[in-house]
């Protein structure tokens, strides 16, 4: 008998950071393989247009929420209504972040400190939350940190020393939830991408400069495209995935290779 192996029928999903970009794309991609999709962010507005959107073009349940994640009361709200919601939460993926961009020798102290209330700090709140109301008791969860290939390297192409800073914290957190929550039947492992289009990205990376700079430092010599992400997500976030812990796992042309 054929086996699905990415099946997530019935598993519900958080993804912050879902009301646009790369957030949306991985919230389809496991309405897709069937998991009911709770969408997060700030602007829920846009949060219920993503929410309905999935709902109508994957027939799965939805539901969206208010979320901001550098507050731990707002994050604890958004996890007993899903659990009010739907009683469980078997996948969190952290997407939400932001990037501050400048020479480092300019960045002020609110820029660093912001930096890392969302992109370090948040994602540990929402997975802590997560993990204690609900993956801890139920002894099963796939957590999926994502982080960024600017987590494991540096650059010389854009200034953004706080989001280096915080996505190697997000690395680093990750192996350590993996260690101390992996008894519990949970898994925590982080995705890195490299250059990826988005409604915010593109403008950036359609000029010359950036252009050049991915036929030079890419060895795919382009930038990921819509969809590319999609299946790193499924697979860390699926059943199959049950041995894999601690992995970063970049998705980045081959960015970090050399």
């Amino acid at each position: 008998m054929a086996k699905d192996y990415f099946d997530l029928k019935d598993r519900v999903a958080i993804v912050t950071g879902a009301s646009g970009g790369l957030g949306v794309q991985m919230a389809k991609a496991l309405a897709n393989q069937g998991a009911k999709i709770v969408v997060c962010a700030r602007r829920l507005e846009k949060c219920q247009e993503v929410a309905d959107q999935i709902s109508q073009e994957f027939g799965v349940e939805t539901l969206a929420l208010h979320c901001d994640i550098t507050s731990t009361e707002n994050v604890e709200e958004m996890v007993d209504a899903v659990l009010a919601k739907f009683g469980r939460i078997d996948v969190l993926i952290n997407n939400a972040g932001t990037g501050a961009v400048a020479p480092a020798e300019d960045i002020t102290d609110d820029q660093f400190g912001n930096e890392m209330q969302i992109d370090l700090f948040g994602t540990f709140r929402v997975a802590r939350a997560v993990a204690k109301k609900a993956m801890i008791p139920a002894k099963y969860g796939r957590i999926i940190n994502i982080a960024s290939m600017y987590g494991l390297v540096g650059n010389k192409v854009a200034g953004s020393a706080p989001y280096h800073a915080a996505k190697g914290g997000v690395v680093n957190l990750t192996r350590a939830l993996a260690a101390e929550w992996g008894k519990y039947g949970i898994t925590v492992n982080s995705i890195c991408p490299g250059y990826f289009y988005t409604p915010l990205t593109k403008e950036t990376l359609d000029s010359d400069f950036f252009q050049a700079n991915a036929k030079t430092m890419i060895p795919e010599e382009r930038y990921g495209n819509e969809g590319e992400l999609d299946t790193a997500a499924i697979f860390l976030a699926s059943p199959a995935s049950s041995y894999v812990t601690g992995v970063q796992l970049p998705v980045d042309g081959g960015y970090t290779c050399m």
